[in-house]
């Protein structure tokens, strides 16, 4: 492969008349329906309302996109300063994941309340789609060459046996990157896999949520440190690195007090089709003796 012969993928995945979708924001809203779908459908079977996660998806995802752009607004506004109008093109990438994660989970707080509903069941339900859904969003930045670590081979990409399609888009502005945007997806491939092995173990309630949020922050914090286009604080310290500080030990200081001050006695499949046939078992045990 000749390096003058690698060409950018295509941004724009096709176009209707005047209408045009970009890659970066297919990926994002394919996420968010496959990680609807899988919800969904849990939801129904721990007895939750019909329709609850369409309802709720109608609120957190317009919340997410806002929360995540203002994040990454506030942190990178001097590529906002001359123009600011283009904070509104979202398209062009620059969705910050923490900033998406508050606004969404804001609007499910909010909406279990109004609800009547436990906030930390919706919680424990929606943490494999959400590790899922971030997991396929990352695939646009992979297009918008955007979430690239330092600078690396080409040999050192072969190496890790990537196809020559990942290879030449990590080749920017001159040089190969690591693609750490794939480092983080397959870390949260693999936390999915854990979540949906974790709700078997049938955890105390809120628990799945806080293994998801404690699993994602491990892996960003080591990836960040490898990624070049940071957010900062103070042009010194990488917010991402502090926020999964913050979260990991905040999520274990929360595990620990839901346990101890009994918070958390409910667990995942108590109110679910796995608690209700394993009443039925008890039943007909009892019938025979």
């Amino acid at each position: 492969m000749f390096i003058g012969t690698i060409q950018p993928l295509n941004p724009v995945a096709f176009e209707l008349g005047p209408l045009t979708v970009y890659w970066y924001g297919l990926l994002i809203g394919l996420g968010a329906l496959i990680g609807y779908l899988i919800a969904n459908r849990e939801a129904k079977k721990r007895g939750m309302p019909a329709d609850m996660f369409a309802d709720l998806l109608l609120f957190a995802l317009p919340a997410a996109i806002v929360g995540a752009r203002i994040y990454y607004v506030i942190f990178r506004w001097e590529q906002f300063a001359e123009n600011p109008v283009r904070v509104f093109y979202i398209w062009e990438g620059g969705l910050a994941i923490h900033g998406g994660l508050i606004g969404a989970l804001l609007t499910a707080y909010i909406y279990a309340k109004i609800k009547g509903l436990s906030f930390w069941k919706i919680a424990d339900i929606a943490a494999p789609s959400i590790i899922l859904g971030q997991a396929i969003g990352r695939w646009g930045n992979f297009v918008n060459q955007e979430v690239y670590g330092g600078e690396v081979s080409r040999s050192f990409l072969e190496n890790l046996m990537l196809p020559d399609f990942i290879i030449n888009q990590m080749y920017i502005q001159g040089a190969y990157h690591h693609p750490t945007f794939l480092y983080e997806s397959v870390w949260n491939i693999i936390g999915f896999i854990l979540l949906l092995w974790l709700r078997r173990v049938n955890l105390r309630r809120g628990e799945l949520f806080i293994s998801y949020a404690i699993w994602y922050s491990v892996g960003r914090f080591f990836i960040e440190g490898i990624r070049t286009d940071n957010l900062l604080i103070f042009d010194v310290i990488r917010t991402a690195q502090i926020v999964s500080i913050i979260t990991v030990i905040g999520g274990i200081i929360i595990l620990i007090y839901r346990r101890k001050t009994g918070l958390s006695a409910s667990r995942y499949l108590d109110d679910g089709t796995t608690s209700k046939s394993n009443k039925q078992k008890r039943g007909k045990s009892k019938k025979k003796k």
